[in-house]
């Protein structure tokens, strides 16, 4: 019998014995409680402050935050912080503290690479406290890379299967996206404006 085992184990095809798995972890930000404020607004500056947080695995999360509005950077950034782009909706927003990380597991190695976070945007400034809900997927930045950028929005508000379409996404498309020149994916209408031309204060 364990011949017959062995013999099978050595027929079966290679790529169904290092097969990919991909699987979800969930991790909260705790701003006030995990994270470490590196920089802040100083009596004239405004309002803004900036913040790393614990990720997945050592993958650190940054947090960008100013007048009312959040942009977030996951994994490892460039060297020059002030090379992080500004990544946030135009009106005022906030998100759940809780993001979707999505992990490749291969070969022995355990890779997070996407985020899929909820995010809760104000609509329009005249409808008072309305809020549009959107699942903004991202790239997560990998040692010595630093890509970590959007790469998709995916309509929250009316879409039962809002978090089955970003899971797609994120899984057929997060890895081989070119931040800075690939076109973000976007899915639903109406889209919250979303803000990427400029940089984080730092």
């Amino acid at each position: 019998m364990r011949k017959l085992v062995l013999a099978l184990a050595l027929a079966m095809p290679l790529h169904q014995a290092v097969a990919e798995e991909i699987s979800s972890v969930y991790v909260e930000t705790r701003t006030e409680a995990d994270c470490v404020v590196f920089d802040k607004a100083g009596a004239d500056d405004g309002d803004y402050a900036n913040m790393v947080c614990p990720g997945y695995r050592g993958y650190p999360v940054l947090v960008f935050s100013a007048d009312l509005r959040v942009s977030v950077f996951y994994g490892f950034p460039p060297a020059d912080f002030a090379d992080i782009p500004w990544q946030s909706f135009e009106t005022f927003n906030r998100n759940a503290g809780k993001a979707e990380w999505r992990i490749s597991s291969h070969d022995g190695k355990v890779i997070p690479f996407a985020t899929i976070r909820r995010w809760y945007v104000q609509s329009d400034p005249a409808e008072g406290d309305k809020e549009i809900e959107v699942l903004v997927v991202a790239k997560v930045g990998q040692p010595g890379k630093a890509d970590g950028c959007v790469v998709a929005l995916v309509l929250a508000t009316g879409e039962p299967k809002a978090n089955e379409l970003a899971r797609k996404i994120a899984d057929e498309q997060v890895r081989d996206f070119a931040c800075g020149s690939d076109e973000r994916v976007m899915v639903g209408d109406p889209m919250p404006v979303f803000d990427s031309q400029g940089k984080t204060k730092n």
